[in-house]
């Protein structure tokens, strides 16, 4: 494969983390960066991990939120709503014109 020398101007915390892991791996810092930009190409379009956390911390508050209603009380309800819709809407409350 042919390379391309190319020049990036990153952070200190970014570069310390870099050098971090390519000493950890015992591989060349360009490699590390190879295998960083697949990674997240790869990943393009999905969620990450912390959005990931996010949507289920979210998912957690608000299920036990959810009204726990038999399922006749919700089939009421809505056979309640479709009748009002049908009748041209809830008239109750309405003013006159």
């Amino acid at each position: 494969m042919a390379t391309v020398k190319v020049t990036f101007t990153l952070d200190r915390p970014t570069v310390d983390r870099l050098q971090d892991a390519a000493t950890r791996l015992a591989r060349p810092k360009s490699e590390v960066v190879r295998d960083a930009i697949l990674d997240y190409y790869e990943r393009i379009g999905q969620l990450s991990q912390r959005e990931r956390l996010a949507m289920l911390r979210t998912f957690d508050e608000l299920v036990p939120k959810i009204p726990s209603r038999s399922r006749a009380a919700v089939e009421k309800e809505l056979s309640e709503l479709r009748q009002a819709r049908r009748s041209g809407g809830r008239r109750a409350g309405r003013r006159k014109s």
